[in-house]
């Protein structure tokens, strides 16, 4: 088994070259369309054009080895991109990551499933690949079902969390195939921008007032009519019934998988640098756990 990990994507990104024009480079929702994150796009197109070219690497090897048909790649992301409302954050923009896999199986093709399916569900597909019996702890589903045909879902609701990355965020959600259900469990009134990755983008941002921002406690979006969560749909009362039946999926799950912040808040390791919630950014001065 070989774990490659790659750093282009991370900040600082790479310079844009001629094909990734900074006048020609969209921002993807849910960030505007000003020049300083259009170039601050067109530079993490550069840096994931770089990235690119490593994978091919890697997969050269595998066919100069002769490898490549016995060998399961599985290629994937452990958030979104470093952007504001994206990295770290319980949207779509932020969980659903990248996940590509070619191999034995059946994994070939150039085949796109529209399914929901969760990182989990990558261990018991490991499983049934190598013949191994699934552990009786396993929360996941194989992916060959979906893959042979065998069924067209493997969830009818997948679930997301985050406690810290620079400070602490606790957040819990779940997912159906047209909602989506995030809930705090901090009283932070603003954005913990420290959570947010330095560039551009961000800078912006809080040019424009981020930082003053409120952030509710619970937020519902319809995905089908908002799909860039947007429109928070938690006070509707069109929606009450939806919302009652969200909240009670997520304390569900929180149970089943005996979730710490059942208990109270979630320690971080002993020794953890640790932002302030208030603090501007992950570079800001840190206290020590």
């Amino acid at each position: 088994m070989l774990s490659v990990g790659f750093f282009e994507t991370h900040r600082e990104f790479l310079q844009p070259g001629t094909q990734e024009d900074a006048n020609y480079s969209l921002p993807p929702a849910p960030l505007p369309d000003t020049p300083q994150i259009r170039r601050d796009i067109a530079s993490f197109k550069a840096s994931a054009r770089e990235l690119d070219q490593g994978i091919g690497t890697v997969l050269a090897e595998l066919e100069a080895r002769g490898l490549d048909a016995n060998t399961l790649v599985i290629c994937t992301t452990d958030h979104g991109i470093p952007f504001p409302r994206m990295k770290c954050n319980l949207t779509d923009s932020g969980i659903g990551v990248m996940l590509l896999l070619r191999g034995p199986g059946g994994f070939s093709g150039g085949r796109v499933y529209d399914s929901l399916v969760s990182q989990i569900d990558l261990y018991p597909t490991i499983c049934d690949l190598a013949g191994v019996a699934h552990p009786d702890w396993l929360q996941g589903e194989s992916l060959l079902p979906l893959l042979h045909g065998e069924t067209a879902q493997l969830h009818d609701a997948i679930f997301a969390e985050v406690n810290y990355h620079a400070a602490y965020e606790p957040q819990r959600a779940v997912r159906t195939e047209r909602w989506k259900y995030i809930r705090s469990f901090e009283h932070h009134l603003g954005p913990v921008l420290a959570n947010c990755d330095d560039g551009p983008s961000k800078n912006t941002l809080i040019e424009y007032g981020w930082k003053e921002h409120s952030r509710p406690l619970e937020l519902l979006y319809d995905l089908i009519f908002d799909p860039h969560e947007a429109c928070n749909m938690a006070n509707d009362q069109s929606c009450a019934v939806v919302l009652e039946g969200m909240r009670t999926r997520l304390d569900e799950w929180m149970r089943y998988t005996n979730d710490p912040l059942l208990h109270g808040r979630v320690a971080a390791p002993t020794g953890a640098q640790l932002n302030d919630p208030d603090q501007l950014s992950a570079t800001d001065p840190t206290f020590t756990v």
